[in-house]
């Protein structure tokens, strides 16, 4: 089994900073003002010789009715549920609330271990509320700074005693030896022998290293899973699809826009085949956007899109490529990713063929760089069509990861050149000579030209789209390179 801890606590307690220390990289967005934190998130962390699953959740309220309060806790009490300890996150600096008894009460009614843990203890500011913490009758609190890394071995220490005794217990409830050890979570990185120190700043501009979107090369044939990011405006329904694909109510929905802020990973399969799903916050227009944490969001938005290989463009029957689908498409297209249009709520659509013809006619004359990107309609919310939807991601995957032959390709070239020849810019003859397949992922090929700077851009793109019909590899991105050829005499001496 994978040993798992659950991070839990009131609001703006440090869980988040926490969790990014543990697993070594900035996944969690961080932020000073309460409640950032809405989905819970998992990551693999690892504590001096100690890897297990560790999972941040939203700040616990007193909350029990349909409000979005009340379906963070239930995530969270979930996330209690599935873990074999459950670490209770106070901050030293204001020391015990009302609310921190109140909670601590509701964990000592479970059944998951309790480890107590007083954050921001850093300097003597603390020292009250860590002495306050006895209090709550959870044992010892471990003194911790999240920030610094501080009582690193204090919590090693518990984290220690309580997977050892897990070990015990699956031993002899399954008759097995004592020595059988805990599965740990999957490796990611080298140990450590300390968690790294993650600095968190306030710089909208900090860019993300990369987190659970890692494994994916731009070269060569797939490794792992096919990690799927699905984007789109807010409030288009990318959650709801998900929670649908998976049948399990994993992420929060509602009618509120803009319930999403960071961007969650789902390992799962389809059919035998992995994936990763990944459900990003809705973008906005950045003009529109003024709130830190949206923007904030919206960074880790374009991280998850950067790190996917296929990407599916959720919109919303009633506004079908707007200006802003249309920007959120084209980044995508600039990244070289793979591109599904997925129009949701089709039930609801009452004139089903004006929409797709506005849909047909916008991909025309808004993205004619690619041809062919494929249009799903479904509904997330009832179920229909999501077979359709997740066919057509793996044939574009496919598409995408294509290797064609270099026979192959200089024989179209040969061909082609010879019924539609390059221009002669200022009477000087450009040659093509020789073609390869570069790389895949998206398909990018290498020409050999005598005259690269002399070649006009409109014949760059007719040898693309005259590519993409011949060999049948409609929706994807494709790049195309003019190489000049080294000159075999430069530089060398005239013989007298």
């Amino acid at each position: 089994m994978t040993f798992t801890v659950a991070i839990v606590g009131r609001p703006n307690v440090g869980k988040s900073t926490l969790f990014n220390r543990l697993v070594g990289k900035r996944l969690a967005l961080v932020d000073d003002q309460p409640g950032v934190t809405r989905d819970r998130r998992e990551g693999d962390a690892y504590l001096f010789d100690c890897r297990f699953r560790i999972i941040d959740t939203a700040g616990l309220e007193e909350a029990f009715d349909g409000s979005l309060e009340a379906r963070m806790r239930r995530q969270t009490e979930r996330a209690v549920e599935e873990s074999d300890l459950v670490i209770m996150v106070i901050d030293a600096r204001v020391g015990v609330m009302p609310i921190d008894e109140h909670f601590a009460k509701y964990l000592r009614r479970g059944k998951t271990p309790i480890a107590l843990m007083a954050n921001k203890c850093e300097g003597k500011v603390g020292e009250e509320g860590l002495m306050e913490a006895y209090s709550l009758g959870l044992g010892e609190p471990i003194p911790f700074s999240a920030e610094h890394g501080l009582g690193s071995s204090d919590l090693y220490d518990v984290i220690k005693e309580h997977m050892t005794r897990a070990v015990e217990e699956k031993a002899s409830s399954d008759g097995f030896e004592k020595s059988e050890p805990v599965k740990p979570a999957p490796e990611t990185e080298a140990p450590a022998t300390e968690a790294k120190a993650v600095e968190e700043s306030d710089s909208e501009d900090d860019e993300y290293p990369e987190d659970e979107f890692e494994g994916f090369e731009d070269d060569g044939e797939g490794r792992g899973p096919l990690q799927l990011a699905i984007v789109g405006r807010p409030n288009v329904g990318k959650s709801t699809l998900i929670n649908k694909l998976i049948d399990e109510d994993r992420l929060l929905t509602g009618p509120e826009a803009g319930i999403t802020r960071d961007a969650i990973a789902i390992e799962w399969e389809y059919r035998g085949k992995p994936l990763k799903l990944v459900d990003t916050a809705g973008l906005r227009r950045r003009s529109k956007i003024e709130d830190k944490v949206e923007k904030l969001s919206a960074s880790d938005t374009i991280r998850a899109l950067k790190y996917a290989q296929v990407v599916a463009l959720v919109l919303d029957a009633d506004g079908v490529l707007e200006k802003q689908d249309l920007t959120i498409a084209r980044t995508v297209i600039d990244e070289g990713r793979a591109l599904v249009i997925v129009v949701n709520k089709w039930d609801t659509c009452k004139d089903k063929d004006a929409v797709m013809q506005r849909v047909k006619d916008r991909l025309q004359t808004s993205l004619p760089q690619v041809k062919g990107i494929p249009v799903v309609t479904i509904s997330a919310l009832k179920g229909h069509k999501l077979n359709k939807m997740l066919d057509t991601v793996f044939d574009i995957y496919d598409v995408w990861n294509i290797r064609l032959p270099t026979a192959g390709l200089n024989r179209w070239l040969a061909e082609l050149i010879e019924r539609h020849p390059p221009p002669a810019p200022g009477g000087r003859r450009i040659k093509l000579k020789y073609i390869t397949q570069a790389r895949t992922r998206p398909p990018t090929f290498a020409i050999s030209c005598s005259l690269p700077e002399d070649l006009p851009a409109s014949y760059t793109r007719f040898l693309e789209n005259n590519l993409r019909e011949t060999f049948d590899m409609p929706g994807v991105p494709l790049r195309m390179h003019m190489k000049k050829g080294d000159n075999p005499y430069a530089g060398k001496k005239k013989r007298n």
